[in-house]
C-alpha cells in the first residue's frame, strides 16, 4: 500500500485529499489540487460551527467515560480524535437528508440537535432506541456490525422511487441524500458487500463514510485489508475518495461534492475518511494491550481539535474570547448532562423491553418473558 506522510506526520494513502497543516496553514497534498479552492472558500462561520460542534462532543466524551466509570452508564464508545471527520459530514447535509450511524458519531448526533441526554441514556440502556428518528432524520446508534448500511441503501432506493422523473433543478432544491455510516472493521462484513452492490444497480443517493480509525478493537487495519478502503467503490462501479479526516475543511470539501453527486441523482458514492482513535474503542477496551504509546504520541500530532484551532486563528483571526466561550459552554453542557444522568430512573422498565422487541407476539419472547416473571417472583418472596 503506497502512503504518504501528511503535513502533521501520519500515513495517508498518497491519493488522500488533504489540505491543512498541522500549524493551520493551507499545505494540500498533490491528490487535493481539485479541492483546494472548495476547501478554501468554507467560510469561517461553518469552521466555527464544525469547532464548536466538536469541542462540546469532546468534553462530553470526557463525561462519558467518568459517567460510566462511576456506574451510571453500561457502556461509553469514546470518539476523541474523530470530531473533525464527522463535522464535516454533518455539516454538509441539509436537514432533509438521513444519516444512519454507527455507536460513535457523537457529532452527528450533536449536529443534527438531539439533546445529549438521550444519546447518554442509550448507553444506561434506560430507552429503547434512543430517540424518535422522525424528528431528527437520524436513525438510532447501531450496535451490531454494518446492520445500518443495507437500511440505508434501503431508504436511499425508496428517495430514488419518490424522486424518479424530477428535474435536476428539483432534485437540487428538494432532492434528500441518505449518509451509510461504518468504520473499517465493519468494512469487511458481508452486509458491506450487498450494500454496495445493491447501491450501484439502482443508483441509490447514498454516501457511504467510512471513518476508518486504524483499528477495529485489537485488530490493525493492515490486517483487515491489503488496498485503501475507497478504492472498493471502482470495483462496484461508483466513484470513491480517501481524506484526511483529521482535516475538517478537506472533509467538509469532499463530502460536500459527494452528497451533491448523490443529491442530483449520479447515484452512490464512498468517502474513506483516514483518522484515528485516540481513545479505547469502548470503556470495556484497553488499548495499551495492543498498541504502543509511541504509536498514539505520533497520531496526536494529527488532533483535529488543534488543527481546527490553528485555522481559525490564523485564517480568520478567532481569539482567545472565542475559545474560552466554547470550553465555557462545554462545561455548563457537561455539568447540566450529569445532573440529568446521576442515578435517573429507566424511562422503560426491564419487563416492558420483552414487549418491544417484535411488532407481533413471538413464542419465544413470550417463554422469556415469563422466565422473567417467575425470576422477579422469587426475588421478592
Amino acid at each position: 500500500m503506497s502512503t504518504i506522510s501528511s503535513p502533521t506526520g501520519h500515513q495517508l494513502p498518497e491519493e488522500a485529499i488533504g489540505v491543512l497543516s498541522a500549524d493551520g496553514f493551507i499545505d494540500p497534498t498533490d491528490a487535493a489540487k481539485d479541492f483546494v479552492d472548495d476547501a478554501t472558500a468554507i467560510g469561517h462561520e461553518r469552521v466555527a460551527e464544525m469547532y464548536r460542534l466538536m469541542a462540546h462532543t469532546r468534553r462530553l466524551d470526557t463525561e462519558g467515560v467518568n459517567l460510566q466509570r462511576q456506574g451510571q452508564l453500561v457502556l461509553w464508545t469514546p470518539s476523541v480524535g474523530q470530531e473533525a471527520a464527522q463535522a464535516g459530514v454533518v455539516t454538509a447535509l441539509e436537514d432533509r437528508d438521513w444519516i444512519f450511524p454507527t455507536y460513535r458519531e457523537h457529532v452527528m448526533a450533536r449536529g443534527r440537535g438531539i439533546p445529549d441526554e438521550y444519546v447518554f441514556d442509550f448507553f444506561r440502556g434506560a430507552v429503547h432506541g434512543g430517540w424518535n428518528p422522525n424528528d431528527y432524520n437520524m436513525q438510532p446508534y447501531t450496535v451490531v456490525l454494518a446492520a445500518q448500511v443495507p437500511h440505508a441503501v434501503g431508504y436511499g432506493w425508496g428517495i430514488a422511487q419518490q424522486q424518479r422523473g424530477w428535474t435536476d433543478a428539483r432534485r437540487k432544491a428538494e432532492g434528500r441524500v441518505a449518509i451509510a455510516c461504518f468504520g473499517d472493521g465493519a468494512s469487511t462484513e458481508g452486509d458491506i458487500h450487498e450494500a454496495m452492490v445493491f447501491a450501484a444497480s439502482f443508483d441509490t443517493p447514498v454516501v457511504f463514510f467510512i471513518q476508518n480509525n486504524y483499528w477495529a478493537i485489537s485488530t490493525p487495519f493492515e490486517v483487515q485489508s491489503k488496498v485503501p478502503l475507497f478504492k472498493r467503490a471502482q470495483g462496484y462501479g461508483f466513484d470513491g475518495f480517501a481524506v484526511d479526516g483529521n482535516d475538517p475543511i478537506a472533509t467538509a470539501a469532499v463530502m460536500d461534492r459527494a452528497v451533491d453527486h448523490a443529491r442530483r441523482g449520479g447515484g452512490p458514492v464512498l468517502v474513506e475518511a483516514h483518522t484515528y482513535r485516540m481513545g479505547a474503542h469502548t470503556t470495556a477496551d484497553d488499548p495499551t494491550k495492543y498498541r504502543t504509546k509511541e504509536e498514539e504520541q505520533a497520531h496526536a500530532q494529527a488532533d483535529p481539535m488543534v488543527r481546527t484551532e490553528a485555522y481559525l486563528r490564523r485564517r480568520f483571526d478567532y481569539g482567545d474570547a472565542f475559545f474560552s466561550e466554547v470550553t465555557e459552554e462545554g462545561e455548563q453542557l457537561a455539568a447540566k448532562l450529569r445532573d440529568n444522568i446521576i442515578d435517573a430512573p429507566d424511562t422503560v422498565s426491564l419487563r416492558e423491553k420483552f414487549d418491544l422487541v417484535y411488532a407481533e407476539e413471538h413464542s419465544l419472547v413470550e417463554a422469556q418473558a415469563a422466565e422473567f416473571d417467575r425470576w422477579m417472583e422469587d426475588e421478592q418472596a
